[in-house]
């Protein structure tokens, strides 16, 4: 996450689904059309887009831009770790965090999402990484010119773990008997859209498509009637191309996949995935995992906590808890697919 916001937010219209009837034929008036417009910018280092269905309000539509801002702004303040003064990362520098420390109700929030993902998944998915995950280069520090050492990774892994984390409800705060480093870009993502839904449902407004950086939460329907289309990308580093495509209504989706982020050293490629428990990037064959959830908050932690584990374990555990979950896999001939029988449903091309 970064706090740069990149200025202008923009506000456009997108499509016209609507088709007006000559209301002369009936000297009818008729109800002001709804059309899609498309709010963008940017934040936490990557880019948002925003569908909503509204008639053509000007004002409004200036309104909810920057009251979208504002929200994505809150997390971003919270939840960062690019930014010195983050809640998130005044955490992270305090020495002594084995006494009870105050937070706010987001990152409590967020924390204690993150702790049950970690437990479902075994500890697949793990917030306290995050010393290995700069250690290897993909946090705010800059990369390194070589891989760590075993002696690194070993001093470094042994002092994170999730369950060294212990949170509070009331009022919320948490702890550690060790300090912590926690980095939470595998699930602050998914909360940004969450958040942004909400303001949204906050706001009157009953169907709309929130993007960031890929992750994604859609409510109501199109006008006509149609759901929203979303497509799951072929995970190829270079260019764009489209797997599969799922219609969703009122459903979250997250994607975590090895093919974007990741660097080469003497021939060897290393993925900004870290495996919390060897400390190293994942080596599988694993190319992407898909998650579809209530909300995006879930789904990006699915995601991630998936994709650790690799296609036997995480398709066994999605199947086993009803998570529609679908898999592409890399193989000697190209791509082959998997997904749950969770999954199937929201399936149209």
């Amino acid at each position: 996450m970064t706090s740069c916001m990149l200025r202008p937010v923009r506000v456009a219209l997108v499509s016209t689904f609507m088709v007006l009837a000559l209301a002369a034929l009936a000297g009818c008036s008729f109800e002001p059309e709804e059309k899609v417009w498309e709010i963008s910018g940017g934040v936490f280092g990557t880019t948002y887009h925003i569908n909503v269905v509204l008639t053509d309000d000007q004002q409004r539509l200036e309104n909810l831009a920057e009251g979208i801002e504002t929200e994505l702004e809150k997390v971003d303040a919270a939840m960062s770790t690019w930014r010195e003064d983050s809640e998130l990362s005044r955490l992270n520098r305090t020495a002594d965090q084995s006494e009870w420390i105050g937070i706010s109700a987001p990152l409590h929030e967020v924390l204690a999402k993150a702790q049950e993902v970690s437990e479902l998944t075994g500890g697949a998915f793990d917030v306290t990484v995050g010393p290995v995950v700069n250690l290897w280069g993909f946090g705010p520090e800059a990369r390194p010119e070589q891989v760590p050492t075993e002696q690194e990774l070993s001093r470094v892994l042994s002092a994170t773990g999730y369950e060294k984390l212990e949170l509070r409800d009331e009022p919320a705060g948490v702890r550690a008997d060790k300090p912590q480093y926690i980095d939470l870009s595998a699930i602050a993502k998914g909360y940004g859209v969450d958040a942004v839904a909400r303001y949204l449902d906050s706001e009157g407004v009953s169907a709309y498509l929130v993007e960031i950086g890929g992750e994604v939460r859609v409510q109501g329907r199109k006008p006509g009637g149609d759901a929203w289309r979303l497509a799951i990308e072929q995970p190829v580093s270079e260019g764009r191309e489209v797997n599969r495509v799922v219609a969703l209504e009122s459903k979250a989706m997250a994607t975590s996949g090895d093919y974007r982020n990741y660097y080469e050293s003497e021939g060897q490629r290393y993925s900004h995935t870290i495996d919390p428990e060897t400390g190293k990037p994942i080596t599988h064959n694993l190319a992407s995992v898909t998650v579809l959830a209530e909300d995006c908050m879930t789904a990006d932690a699915l995601a991630t906590g998936f994709n650790v584990m690799g296609f036997e374990r995480a398709q066994e555990l999605a199947t086993r808890e009803n998570i529609p979950a679908y898999f592409i896999i890399r193989t000697e001939n190209g791509f082959e697919t998997h997904q749950t029988p969770a999954f199937s449903s929201y399936v149209i091309q």
